[in-house]
């Protein structure tokens, strides 16, 4: 992954540039937010912004909204500084990170940042046939439908495509299609030209070029517009793209990966999906199991989640109990290895003793532990107290059911979607609607500078 850090390399940030290399980050530095702004401009790779908090991050930030420049960026400062997390995180930075750096802390947020939370891990048949059948395809030039429910681990596996193939030096370079509005997520695949539009101040690449030589990456590609579909379909035909503005093509070389939770083929049959495009994209079809076919694969995921998620938080690392496991391979698993990931932090943290027991497990479905240790079932659906509801208007119950599903999967979109049976783009809507009114609408999770917030207005 690439990133950019804006301050001088001289002291502490200097030390947290230095992890990043030895973690495989490729760096470039900018001593000040203009020029930072032009290496943004011309380089879409950057998958992370680090600052020095001398820097006027506000002032970085409202210049990358309004040139829609979608990077994550780190606020860093000297010592665990509450109140310069707080103010980081109102101009609009995404994390605070206390210097002298902790490596373990930057590791996990080049992590996050490159998308890679997930270990490729793969005991179970039905998951090693997937990666085999990944592996016979990886070296090939031909594009790669990835399918699976969400939280099955999709952009893991295109990652894991792209290390394998004959471009893993080259970039690779991810865009969620459902993330970004439909008014951004054309500029954002193909660039624009300074004054294309309002707000065009500069020329700007976009995805396509930044994976010039490499592999692009177009997640959840179901969610985006029909009519941007048949531009992309010409780009992936001609082999080039017209930045908007453009006077003229731009020639590209980029291997095609998609992913996709949807049933591509009820969607064409529905008028949202091009079968063409279909066809274009899935030359090759990796379909990803759901974790509750593979269970196999769920108390090695779990383990590696309570090594990872105790290291992370300078816990010991503590064993599963029998007991846990075969509850964990008796769950449903809606939100599949995302939900096992959740589910895992939490008992790490609320763990007691030399192993988590069942206590600290939170299953989804089951209700909360028994004294004894046993999960006691889940209430009826005639148990429920539905008099509590009466009086109440159908959207203030709709908007407790999204905050407090919200609270559950510890901010997590993706998964809080899949649970509310709703798409990401109708879940980010509703809590832009919630945040308008005033509402604390729960942060992403690991937002470190959040917790922090939370912690001095306490």
């Amino acid at each position: 992954m690439q990133v950019l850090i804006i301050g001088s390399l001289a002291a502490e940030l200097g030390q947290a540039a230095q992890i990043a290399i030895a973690r495989g980050a490729r760096l470039d530095q900018a001593d000040g937010i203009e020029p930072a702004l032009i290496r943004l401009r011309a380089d879409a790779r950057v998958d992370l912004v680090l600052c020095d908090i001398r820097h006027d991050i506000a002032a970085l930030i409202r210049a990358m909204f309004a040139e829609r420049i979608l990077v994550p960026v780190i606020a860093c400062g000297i010592g665990n500084d509450a109140e310069a997390a707080v103010r980081a995180i109102k101009a609009g930075a995404r994390e605070f990170l206390p210097l002298p750096p902790d490596a373990e802390m930057i590791a996990a947020l080049l992590e996050a940042a490159a998308g890679e939370s997930l270990a490729m891990i793969a005991h179970d048949p039905l998951m090693q046939s997937t990666i085999r059948r990944a592996e016979q395809v990886a070296r090939a030039e031909a594009s790669v439908l990835i399918s699976g429910e969400s939280g099955t681990g999709k952009e893991v596996m295109a990652r894991f495509v792209h290390r394998r193939s004959k471009r893993a030096a080259a970039p690779f370079v991810a865009l969620n299609c459902a993330a970004i509005p439909e008014n951004l997520l054309e500029s954002e695949l193909f660039g624009h030209e300074k004054g294309a539009f309002s707000g065009a101040i500069a020329r700007r690449v976009g995805k396509f070029e930044a994976a010039d030589g490499g592999t692009l990456l177009l997640d959840e590609i179901s969610e985006m517009d029909i009519r941007l579909q048949a531009k992309l379909l010409r780009a992936i035909q001609e082999r080039e793209i017209d930045r908007l503005g453009g006077a003229a093509p731009v020639r590209v070389n980029v291997r095609l990966l998609a992913t996709t939770n949807r049933d591509l083929r009820a969607e064409i049959a529905a008028g949202r999906f091009r079968e063409d495009l279909y066809f274009r994209l899935n030359v090759v079809n990796l379909a990803i199991p759901p974790l509750r076919e593979r269970v196999g694969d769920i108390i090695p995921l779990a383990e590696h989640f309570a090594r990872r998620f105790a290291d992370l938080n300078g816990l010991p690392s503590r064993p599963l109990a029998p007991a846990v496991c075969a509850a964990l391979r008796a769950a449903p698993w809606r939100g599949n290895v995302r939900e096992l990931e959740n589910i895992i932090h939490r008992a790490v943290l609320l763990a007691e003793g030399d192993e988590i027991g069942l206590a600290a497990v939170e299953l989804p479905n089951t209700g909360a532990p028994a004294p004894n240790g046993t999960p006691e079932p889940a209430p009826s659906a005639q148990a429920a107290p539905l008099s509590a509801l009466v009086g109440r208007t159908v959207e203030e119950v709709e908007r407790d059911l999204i905050l407090e599903t919200l609270e559950h999967t510890f901010g997590n979109r993706t998964h809080a979607a899949v649970m509310l049976g709703i798409s990401i783009r109708a879940l980010r809507n509703k809590l832009r609607d919630y945040a308008a009114q005033g509402l604390a609408v729960p942060p992403p999770p690991g937002n470190i500078a959040g917790n922090m917030a939370a912690a001095v207005a306490v």
